[in-house]
C-alpha cells in the first residue's frame, strides 16, 4: 500500500511560523518562495506567540496583491499587451542600472517591445495568439534572417514569462517555437581576404587582419588590447585578453605576422599610455557602429551585394563580419569549411582547435611550437 500523501497544514497565502529562525513567513499563491513578514517599523516578526501581528502584516501584503492584480488593471480584468511590455522594459532598466542586464539586451527589449505595442499593444493578453506574433514578424520585410526572428521571439517570450512569474498572468505564448539556429559555417579564401584589405583603409585592415588570425571577438576583446596586455618570452608573444562579454581574462599565443604588426603598433601606443593598439582614423578605439560602416563600404566596393554560395546566403555586410573567424589561413578554404562543419556549433571549441593547428599545438601529443611568434631577443643554446 502506498504511503499517504502528507496534507498541507494551511494553504498558500497564510502566515506560518518557522521554528528554525523563529520568524513568521508567508508563501504567495502560485509560488514556492517563502517571504518574511515585517512590522510597520521594518522589523522582522519573531516569536511563535505573535500570530496576530503576523496576520496583520500579511493583510497589508494582500492589499498590495489586489492593487497589482489583473482585475485592478484598468477595471477590465485583463492586462493589455502594452502593460506586459511596459513591465518588462522597467525590469530591464532596473537590471541595467544594477549591472545585472547588458545594455544590448536592454536596448533590444525597448526597441522590439515598443514595436510590438504599435502592432497589438491594446489587445488583451487573453486574446493574444501565436499567429499574431507570426504576422508581426512577417510585417517587417527587413527581418529576413532566421537569427533575427530568434532574437525577437526570445525578447517577447522573456517579457511574457516575466509577467507570468511575477504577476500571475497566464502566458498565451507558452510553447511558441523559435526558428532553428543556422550558424554561418562558410569562410572566405585567401583571395577574398586580400581583396578585403585592399578595399578599406590601413588602420581597419590591420584590425581585420588581427581579428581573423587570432579569433578574438572584434569589439569587446581585440579593440580593447593595449601594450600592457602584451607579453613576450622565449616561446613567443602572447596577449592577455579580457572580454567585457564573459568578464574573464585569458592568455592566447599570436602568430609571427601578428606579433610583427603588434611591435610596430606599440611604437605609437607604448606601455603605460593606456592607448589601445588598434585605433580608427581619428585615433579612437574601434566601435561596432564604425565597424558596420566599414563593412558596408567593403561590400559595396567589392560588389558583394548578391548572395554567393561561398560567402553564405545571408546579407553581405553581416557575412563579412561573421567571416572574422578563428580558422587560420594555413589551410585551404575547402579544408577550413570542412573543419567548421565537423566542429559543429561550439565556437569556442573551434577557436581552440584552429589555434592548435595554426601553432602546432597538439594538446596531449606534445607537438612542437615552431609556429609561434619569435621574440625580439632570442637566446642561443
Amino acid at each position: 500500500m502506498g504511503r499517504r500523501r502528507k496534507q498541507r497544514r494551511q494553504p498558500h497565502g497564510s502566515a506560518w511560523h518557522w521554528k528554525q529562525t523563529d520568524g513568521w513567513y508567508y508563501t504567495q499563491p502560485g509560488t514556492r518562495k517563502r517571504v518574511a513578514l515585517f512590522e510597520e517599523d521594518g522589523q522582522r516578526i519573531h516569536g511563535k506567540d505573535n500570530r496576530e501581528t503576523a496576520e496583520l502584516a500579511l493583510a497589508r501584503k494582500k492589499l498590495s496583491w489586489e492593487e497589482n492584480s489583473p482585475e485592478a488593471a484598468g477595471g477590465s480584468g485583463e492586462w493589455p499587451v502594452a502593460r506586459v511590455c511596459s513591465h518588462y522594459i522597467q525590469y530591464c532598466e532596473s537590471g541595467f542600472s544594477k549591472g545585472a542586464i547588458s545594455k544590448g539586451h536592454r536596448d533590444s527589449a525597448v526597441n522590439r517591445l515598443n514595436d510590438l505595442c504599435k502592432f497589438c499593444g491594446a489587445l488583451p493578453v487573453a486574446q493574444l495568439k501565436k499567429s499574431h506574433i507570426q504576422q508581426w514578424l512577417e510585417s517587417h520585410t527587413g527581418w529576413r534572417s532566421s537569427e533575427t526572428h530568434r532574437s525577437v521571439i526570445a525578447v517577447v517570450l522573456a517579457a511574457f514569462n516575466q509577467a507570468a512569474e511575477m504577476h500571475g498572468i497566464v502566458n498565451p505564448l507558452k510553447g511558441l517555437k523559435k526558428p532553428r539556429p543556422k550558424p554561418r559555417l562558410h569562410s572566405f579564401d585567401a583571395e577574398d581576404e586580400k581583396a578585403i584589405y585592399g578595399a578599406t583603409e590601413p588602420c581597419f585592415g590591420n584590425f581585420l587582419y588581427a581579428a581573423i588570425h587570432t579569433g578574438l571577438r572584434p569589439f569587446c576583446e581585440l579593440a580593447k588590447i593595449t601594450a600592457d596586455e602584451v607579453e613576450e618570452s622565449q616561446r613567443g608573444m602572447m596577449w592577455r585578453v579580457y572580454s567585457t562579454r564573459t568578464k574573464k581574462t585569458r592568455k592566447i599565443p599570436v602568430r609571427f605576422e601578428v606579433a610583427e604588426m603588434t611591435r610596430k603598433l606599440m611604437k605609437t601606443a607604448p606601455r603605460g599610455s593606456g592607448i589601445t593598439l588598434f585605433r580608427n582614423s581619428k585615433g579612437k578605439p574601434w566601435k561596432p557602429t564604425a565597424g558596420v560602416v566599414r563593412f558596408l563600404t567593403i561590400k559595396k566596393k567589392l560588389s558583394w551585394d548578391n548572395p554567393n554560395p561561398i560567402r553564405g546566403e545571408q546579407d553581405g555586410s553581416a557575412t563579412i563580419q561573421r567571416s572574422i573567424n578563428p580558422i587560420a589561413d594555413s589551410t585551404t578554404a575547402g579544408e577550413r569549411r570542412g573543419d567548421l562543419c565537423r566542429r559543429g556549433r561550439s565556437g569556442r571549441r573551434r577557436v581552440k582547435t584552429a589555434r592548435q593547428q595554426t601553432f602546432g599545438l597538439g594538446g596531449r601529443t606534445g607537438r612542437s611550437h615552431d609556429g609561434w611568434a619569435a621574440p625580439v631577443h632570442r637566446t642561443e643554446d
